[in-house]
């Protein structure tokens, strides 16, 4: 009989900032436990990947603490995780299955299984886009969630009345933690892939939901264009507030419609 515990490559990282934030969608991250406000455990698939991580993040963040750890994997992440309680957005809730609303619920309640590295609501620029949808009318009409990692997005867009909805991710475990999650939505109607967003083939939707990096949304602004309908909306999110000139020059045929922020992050929806 086997008794080794596997152990999982982590950095704890201090203190935490929005630019550090922002820097790990660089890297393979597996979770991140937020262990305080300043401090956070960021967990790797390998070695490799933790030691290129925490090479570059020195040389990028000079005062930054990081501590390589490895850590035994004794449930952790469903203990780290078991503390996570509904949100609520606008006129959505976003549950895990413990703590989903009963008596005066909400007109929207998306169910999310809590898993690694995939969104539970919990981010800000989750949040911000689903209020973001929230301005728009989606009764009938077309949507593309880009990067839907646990597909909250498409699924509340679909319970909000779009269709059809698509959400494709380059990450295979994202699309399938996307399609648990729609189990758990039944009355959800939302086709999951996985697909590049540079070589899938996609028509164009009316709402085109992009919450990237700055970055890849400065980078990826063609193909986001012709994704979406000429009197659609892209709805673009995982920018910090620093980055937006820079991205809105990549989308300079487009007006802002709607803009918000919350903890240095932004939403447009042009």
């Amino acid at each position: 009989m086997n008794d080794t515990v596997r152990t999982w490559p982590a950095l704890e990282l201090r203190p935490v900032s929005e630019l550090l934030q922002a820097a790990l969608t660089d890297y393979d991250v597996t979770a991140v436990d937020e262990r305080s406000p300043d401090t956070w455990r960021v967990f790797f698939h390998h070695d490799g990947e933790r030691n290129r991580a925490a090479s570059a993040l020195r040389a990028e963040f000079p005062d930054l603490i990081i501590d390589a750890v490895d850590v035994a994997d004794e449930n952790w992440a469903a203990r780290s995780q078991a503390s996570l309680r509904a949100i609520r957005v606008g006129g959505i809730v976003v549950a895990p299955p413990w703590d989903v609303p009963t008596g005066d619920r909400p007109p929207i309640t998306v169910v999310i299984q809590p898993s690694m590295g995939f969104g539970t609501g919990h981010h800000a620029t989750t949040r911000l886009c689903l209020a973001a949808l929230q301005h728009l009318d989606l009764r009938g009409r077309s949507v593309t969630d880009i990067g839907t990692g646990s597909g909250v997005l498409a699924i509340a867009a679909s319970l909000m009345g779009a269709g059809p909805v698509i959400g494709i991710d380059d990450d295979v475990d994202a699309v399938a933690s996307a399609r648990e999650n729609l189990a758990l939505n039944p009355q959800a109607q939302v086709t999951f892939a996985v697909g590049d967003l540079r070589s899938t083939d996609l028509a164009p939707a009316d709402v085109v939901v992009a919450n990237l990096t700055g970055g890849l949304l400065e980078a990826a602004a063609p193909r986001l264009q012709q994704l979406v309908t000429r009197d659609g909306r892209l709805v673009l999110s995982g920018l910090l507030a620093g980055e937006e000139l820079v991205v809105l020059r990549a989308y300079s045929s487009r007006t802002i419609e709607h803009r918000a922020g919350e903890d240095g992050w932004l939403c447009l929806t042009l």
